[in-house]
């Protein structure tokens, strides 16, 4: 079950002043008017804001400070907001992940599962993280290991999912679940996936919505020639693995659709649940937020919900 804890002013520290990174996907005009807007407010509240530096000649917010996105980025902050699609969130993760930072996402994409608001509810959302009024939840991770003959060729991890694909031909692989062999595939690529990553390219794959709440991993063949290749929901205690048949084509690996790595034939792709998870902020007080997950696969997907009635109460 994913972890909540409680935000507020510095997570507690109301001795200490307050900062806050603001970061956003540059090459969209809405998204730089929407984060000039959001450190504009949070600096006239006393709030410390940060940027990137590889983002702050773009942003062109004065009275910010300007940090390099390795090193003290995050030391002290209290909070990360993104203004972007789900590709920015997952961008920024990579910064919050080991700092333990959270992450609060408003959408200027298109689906933006990962995002708490949309761009609509911008004011809100400045008035909510000015006054604490937000949740910490924890979202598991996966742990990647590639190797080869014995040897470690890459070590990564994800928030979504790992997907191993084909690289010029149909990729030929044998999957395992906890040291056993399950299956072998002739297959475009397998996605082994988060729950919070079931909504992504595992979803577009035929997997299943797997709910936040729930610790599992997935394990999603894509467009496997093989007449068992179901998506399957495995223990989260799970080790899974896929070994790419010697004398066949390479393969790549994917993380989060951001780190790529070339997976020669004969290697082999551990996955298993990460020990670090990402953190997001969840907000308190608008319509919009902080819903059901249920709503939120409503209002993403526009589900046809028209009839319902809900219980009927007796009396």
């Amino acid at each position: 079950m994913s972890a909540m804890s409680t935000g507020g002013a510095a997570g507690g520290r109301a001795d200490a002043k307050r900062t806050v990174l603001v970061t956003a996907h540059t090459g969209r005009e809405a998204a730089v008017r929407s984060a000039r807007l959001v450190m504009e407010r949070l600096i006239g509240e006393g709030i410390n804001v940060r940027v990137l530096d590889e983002e702050a000649e773009e942003l062109g917010c004065a009275h910010v400070e300007v940090v390099p996105e390795h090193g003290a980025a995050l030391e002290e902050a209290e909070l990360i907001i993104v203004l972007g699609g789900d590709g920015t969130l997952l961008r920024a993760a990579e910064l919050a992940r080991q700092a333990a930072v959270p992450l609060l996402g408003v959408n200027l994409g298109h689906v933006g599962f990962l995002a708490e608001a949309e761009v609509e509810d911008l004011a809100s959302v400045v008035d909510l993280v000015v006054e604490g009024r937000y949740e910490v939840e924890e979202r598991m991770t996966i742990e990647v290991v590639v190797r080869l003959n014995g040897s470690v060729l890459a070590r990564t991890w994800a928030l979504n999912e790992a997907s191993v694909e084909k690289k010029d031909r149909m990729l030929e692989v044998v999957a395992e679940i906890d040291g056993r062999p399950l299956s072998r595939w002739g297959c475009d690529g397998v996605i082994c996936a988060t729950p919070t990553g079931s909504t992504a390219y595992a979803f577009s794959a035929g997997g299943p919505v797997v709910w936040p709440e729930v610790e599992a991993l997935l394990l999603v063949p894509n467009s496997a020639h093989a007449l068992f290749a179901r998506p399957m929901v495995v223990s989260p205690k799970s080790t899974l693995a896929l070994e790419i048949l010697p004398e066949t084509s390479a393969g790549v690996l994917w993380c989060d659709g951001r780190r790529r790595f070339d997976i020669p034939p004969g290697a082999r792709v551990e996955v298993r649940r990460g020990e670090v998870p990402v953190r997001l902020a969840r907000l308190l007080g608008v319509e919009t937020t902080g819903a059901p997950f249920t709503d939120r696969l409503v209002a993403k997907f526009g589900l046809p919900v028209q009839g319902w009635r809900g219980r009927v109460r007796s009396g």
